[in-house]
């Protein structure tokens, strides 16, 4: 298993002054554990293992996909430094209570010291405004125990991070959202850039994974065939290219080598990136939280 050197893989500057890779592996969806309860997924801690040997430094994971005590064993077999690692997980978007016990039983579960980041994986635990400020607050005490280096939230909308924001002493460092052509979120990508605040993309491979036959098919193949690459990096391209951090998995490892050794050699044209959000726009296509959200909500 060939490794590819991880500094090609470029850092995203947050508005705390730590930088983020701008490439992930997702532990969510493919490798989303049926029973949290069922013992150790080998395949889990083998896969992730396999990220990280073949380059993946950003890893994602979240308490709801039950798989936490896999991704620390995982870094534990993949050899790398801690400090090298940027390690991500999330507090469940439905549930109440301690924001500050759940992370420490992550962290448990982990066998980390730290994580690299820590959020909110959705808003729907709170019942009022107070509830998401309540919360926020709670993430800054974790932020500032050095226990997470970096704070942020999942699945906000413009409405939620107002709220977040009225009372915040930290701003959220980054939302990550669904995001691919066929959901582009309307105003909400621009109010991050004008609060400073990173967006990250799960999902990004929609148009190719679970929504084939849309209006950007074509063009991603005569872009794919442009630049010698698969759709999927064109796709996760789009994504980079628009200083959004991609979050991917796949349990082939010679899918995951291919991304690192392939996104770092080319670049979309501002042109071709425009295109693609156009032809996007045509279409609309959730594949996420389908119960949060309007049937026709593209926010």
């Amino acid at each position: 298993m060939g490794s590819v050197a991880t500094k090609d893989v470029p850092t995203y500057k947050l508005n705390d002054g730590n930088e983020i890779p701008v490439l992930a592996f997702g532990l969510g969806t493919a490798q989303y554990k049926k029973d949290p309860q069922g013992g150790l997924d080998q395949h889990v801690v083998d896969i992730t293992t396999k990220a990280i040997k073949t380059g993946y430094r950003h890893l994602d994971g979240a308490e709801v996909y039950g798989n936490e005590e896999e991704l620390g064993q995982a870094i534990k077999a993949g050899g790398v430094p801690r400090e090298q690692l940027y390690v991500t997980t999330k507090i469940p978007a439905e549930k109440k209570g301690s924001a500050i016990d759940s992370f420490n039983v992550s962290l448990q579960k982990l066998g980390l010291e730290y994580v690299d980041l820590y959020l909110i994986h959705g808003p729907w635990f709170a019942e009022t405004d107070e509830d998401l400020q309540q919360r926020w607050a709670e993430l800054e005490q974790i932020k500032e125990s050095g226990k997470a280096k970096s704070i942020g939230v999942s699945n906000f909308l413009q409405s939620h991070l107002e709220t977040v924001l009225k009372t915040a002493k930290i701003k959220p460092a980054i939302n990550q959202i669904e995001y691919h052509p066929y959901l582009q979120h309307g105003d909400l990508v621009d109010f991050h850039k004008k609060h400073n605040i990173a967006v990250s993309a799960y999902a990004p491979l929609t148009p190719i994974v679970t929504a084939k036959g849309g209006p950007v098919d074509p063009f991603y193949t005569k872009l794919a065939e442009k630049y010698g690459v698969t759709e999927s990096e064109v796709g996760l391209r789009w994504v980079i290219d628009q200083d959004i951090i991609a979050l991917t998995t796949s349990n082939k490892v010679e899918r995951l080598e291919g991304y690192l050794a392939k996104l770092p050699k080319f670049k979309l044209t501002q042109d071709e990136i425009a295109e693609i959000s156009r032809l996007g726009a045509k279409k609309h296509f959730r594949g996420f939280w389908r119960n949060k959200f309007g049937e026709n909500d593209r926010f």
